[in-house]
């Protein structure tokens, strides 16, 4: 390879390392405006006021990128079931943050690739290596950890983060059968339009809009926290292989450490970091192989 074509794929993947690093921060700000309007505002509404800044800005960049013809779609089955997955893990995970950590959330959400190799093989009947196992094993025995008796967390509590990861393994399962088949840009938008219409047709019931500046202020972090996030991420995967980019991915959960002690003054215990660094390392090491099984 010559030199100058070297750098500048070095140049390229450092680029796509630092807007994965950014995308990360800003899903840390969507937890951190989440947990906060979630535990004040009806659900579909925390919801709507997400959903409806998200959508804005989405449908404004790619429109701005490619015109009236990022809309076209060749899938609108898998994309409203896409919608209705992304809705619900979306309410899940709000109503796992009104008793957990940020960074305890964040941990546990991380658990997704593991629990795809689980689904791979149970479900898919895809041949799963010996290795896989021990990292799904590690990765679970990480978040028992974190949620160790004694963990401040109500055992009741754990039924909304279980149900959030099996709907997001769900969500991620669909999302993988749609690569390739959709401009991932146009999957965003519609994602997030056909979540508003959903969170539309419940407005009568939940309707309150923020009565203060700090639920004003969690809802534009929750907006354009989850727009901004997924925009850096296609950026990220314009500019290096996933295989690079994954385990960046897990910068999300120092960031979600940051954000809880910034925000709502929470320190995780030496084992809930010890717990959390397993299922990264896990999470991380199972993403790469999956990679290396696809050369």
């Amino acid at each position: 390879m010559p030199l100058h074509s070297a750098s500048s794929a070095h140049r390229h993947t450092l680029t796509g390392i630092g807007f994965t690093v950014l995308a990360c921060a800003c899903f840390s700000i969507l937890d951190t405006g989440s947990k906060y309007a979630g535990a004040l505002l009806p659900l579909l509404m925390a919801l709507w006021l997400r959903y409806v800044l998200q959508s804005a800005l989405t449908v404004g960049f790619g429109v701005a990128r490619h015109g009236l013809d990022i809309f076209r779609t060749q899938r609108p089955g898998f994309q409203c079931l896409r919608a209705v997955l992304f809705c619900l893990s979306n309410a899940l995970a709000m109503l796992s943050l009104r008793y957990l950590p940020l960074a305890e959330f964040t941990a546990v959400v991380a658990l997704t690739p593991l629990a795809l190799t689980l689904v791979a093989a149970l479900w898919l009947r895809q041949r799963v290596s010996p290795l896989r196992w021990v990292l799904v094993a590690l990765g679970f025995a990480g978040t028992l950890v974190i949620i160790r008796p004694g963990a401040n967390v109500e055992g009741w509590a754990l039924l909304w983060p279980a149900l959030q990861l099996a709907v997001n393994t769900a969500y991620q399962v669909l999302s993988s059968r749609m690569a390739g088949k959709e401009r991932p840009l146009t999957t965003q938008i519609y994602t997030s339009l056909l979540a508003l219409a959903l969170t539309c047709a419940a407005l009568p019931w939940a309707w309150q809009l923020p009565d203060t500046a700090a639920l004003w202020l969690a809802g534009i972090a929750m907006g354009v926290g989850s727009a901004v996030g997924h925009l850096m991420l296609l950026k990220a995967y314009e500019k290096a292989e996933p295989a690079t980019i994954t385990p960046f991915l897990y910068s999300q959960i120092p960031c979600a450490l940051l954000a809880g002690w910034l925000v709502y003054g929470h320190i995780p215990d030496q084992w809930a970091v010890t717990g959390m660094a397993v299922i990264a390392i896990c999470g991380a090491a199972s993403a790469w192989l999956s990679m290396r099984e696809l050369r």
